[in-house]
């Protein structure tokens, strides 16, 4: 399946769950950060099955939390690409470090 068909998934499954109404934003943003400290947990742990099953729960209420706010998924990737993608600086310990001037 292509990402675009699996959001549309996400979201019609949200909607038979009844999730998908502007009054639940604070309990799926609640939900994101769950899922993201279990990522980071499966990480830390080096479980690879539970990092994958992870990434996938965090992108699941991500997309649920999109639904909420009625923004676009692809929009909203799509806005922090842009944002990101002429930024100059340099990798270091594993994490980049933007040059002021591209801030």
């Amino acid at each position: 399946m292509t990402f675009d068909e699996l959001i549309y998934k996400v979201e019609n499954w949200g909607h038979s769950k009844h999730l998908i109404h502007k009054d639940n934003v604070r309990q799926q943003m609640l939900k994101v950060v769950e899922e993201v400290g279990e990522l980071s947990a499966a990480i830390l742990r080096k479980d690879e099955n539970k990092t994958i099953d992870s990434i996938g729960d965090a992108f699941v209420t991500l997309i649920i939390l999109s639904a909420q706010l009625d923004i676009s998924p692809n929009f909203a990737l799509e806005q922090a690409y842009n944002e990101i993608k002429n930024r100059t600086g340099r990798t270091q310990n594993g994490t980049f470090i933007k040059d002021q001037e591209s801030v």
